[in-house]
């Protein structure tokens, strides 16, 4: 068991040495990221003097720009080298980086924030395809292993930040602003020495044998934004991502104005969530090593969300300690969703895309997490929330709900792939035999 283990993995994860120098990036480039996380609003706030609705059109426009960097990244790297353009992600997010040092312009920040928004989407895309295709069949431990790696970054970051926060100078700001460039750059350095992966994606793909016997030509590419069923497991899939606006907004926000538990346990939900990453996420990604167990895990998301749900509307009944450990308790199942959310959404993204066109598809299914992070907080705080209790148990039953529907869905698409393949296979046998 021991040489199963995270250290042992990461030692000698799906992919080999690229996949040894991917991690470490992504490792690095999240620890900038958590620093820039932790500083932003205030850094915006205190140091560029923004109002609140400047600063709310600043977080929108973000937002938006990263919706469109994933569909745009999948795109080009249909046509374009994944680590190059990976590498062109990271440093034109250190040019708007250090744009921010050099500009106090609404329009210039705006535009700076923009940029960063949308290469931070796409690199997240890139890296997802790269890992696709150096793991292989077994992405779905190198999406354990990175989520692994990304959360330990991520805290390591927000632990700089603190630092800088502490001093609260112009001075620690632009430093935070520094490191968080400095991240993105080091990444870029790791980069350039992996290997671009084999199978890059063609914008028309090669006759089958049984088209070249039939004297056909090349066959179309399909387009993710014509197929229906890919559409629908895209549509399924963001509110498939909701775990997220929980963890970091709904069970704050709950807990500040509805329960009488002290306000220190805000923390601890980001350190329950970031221990139980490192230590459960390759034990839960062995649920999804294949399609059908990704089915299964998006199953099991929507019960534990639901349980999850529960336990926050329950939190309001109780003095501090219980609302405390019934929020603690809420915590800890909203991570066990990601974890099972982050692996099924992972490998049902590239296995319910065609092999032709997978950079283009997986750009489309890169949307959901960008679409969340615009759309989950209102949801949450307008809808949610303002229901009380009963808003609580509703998200958590349409949770439930629709990863039933999800399940459904991707396994009728998964049998219908799987004919499709075997049909294509029996028909190029019979063009070679004749």
């Amino acid at each position: 068991m021991r040489g199963n283990g995270l250290w042992a993995q990461l030692r000698r994860p799906p992919g080999g040495r690229d996949a040894r120098i991917m991690l470490l990036a992504q490792g690095v480039d999240r620890t900038g990221s958590g620093v820039w996380a932790a500083a932003s609003v205030l850094y915006f706030t205190y140091v560029c003097g923004m109002d609140a609705g400047r600063l709310g059109l600043l977080l929108g426009v973000g937002a938006v720009a990263g919706i469109v960097g994933s569909p745009l990244a999948g795109r080009a790297a249909e046509r374009l080298p994944v680590r190059g353009l990976l590498i062109g992600c990271h440093l034109l997010r250190v040019a708007t980086m250090g744009l921010l040092l050099v500009v106090d312009h609404f329009a210039a920040l705006l535009l700076s924030v923009a940029l960063t928004c949308l290469a931070e989407r796409g690199a997240k895309t890139l890296e997802m395809l790269f890992a696709t295709r150096i793991a292989g069949e077994r992405r779905a431990t190198y999406q354990a292993l990175f989520r692994s790696v990304a959360n330990g970054g991520y805290a390591v970051g927000t632990g700089f930040a603190a630092i800088g926060l502490a001093v609260g100078s112009t001075t620690a700001y632009r430093a935070l602003i520094v490191a968080n460039a400095l991240s993105y750059l080091l990444a870029a350095a790791l980069i350039r020495r992996t290997a671009e992966p084999a199978g890059r994606g063609l914008v028309a793909a090669v006759p089958s044998p049984a088209q070249e016997a039939a004297g056909g030509g090349p066959a179309a590419v399909p387009s993710p934004w014509r197929d229906r069923g890919y559409l629908l497991f895209v549509l399924l899939d963001l509110p498939m991502c909701l775990d997220d606006s929980v963890l970091n907004v709904g069970l704050p926000l709950w807990l500040i104005h509805h329960t009488e538990a002290p306000h220190a346990v805000v923390p601890a939900f980001l350190t329950v969530n970031t221990v139980l990453v490192v230590v459960l996420q390759l034990r839960v990604s062995a649920w999804a090593e294949n399609p059908r167990g990704a089915t299964t895990a998006v199953g099991w998301y929507g019960v534990t969300l639901l349980a999850s749900c529960g336990l926050i509307a329950l939190s309001t009944g109780g003095g501090p300690l219980t609302a405390s450990l019934a929020l603690l308790a809420a915590a800890a199942l909203v991570t066990l969703a990601e974890l099972m959310r982050s692996v099924s959404s992972w490998e049902l993204a590239v296995s319910l895309a065609p092999p032709r066109a997978k950079a283009s598809y997986l750009g489309v299914a890169g949307m959901s997490q960008s679409v969340q992070k615009s759309v989950g907080p209102m949801l949450l705080t307008g809808v949610v929330m303002a229901a009380g209790p009963a808003g609580w148990l509703a998200l958590g039953a349409a949770s439930t709900g629709l990863a039933a529907v999800q399940r459904r869905a991707s396994l009728r698409r998964l049998a219908a792939l799987e004919a499709s393949a075997g049909a294509a296979a029996g028909a190029s046998a019979a063009a070679v035999v004749g």
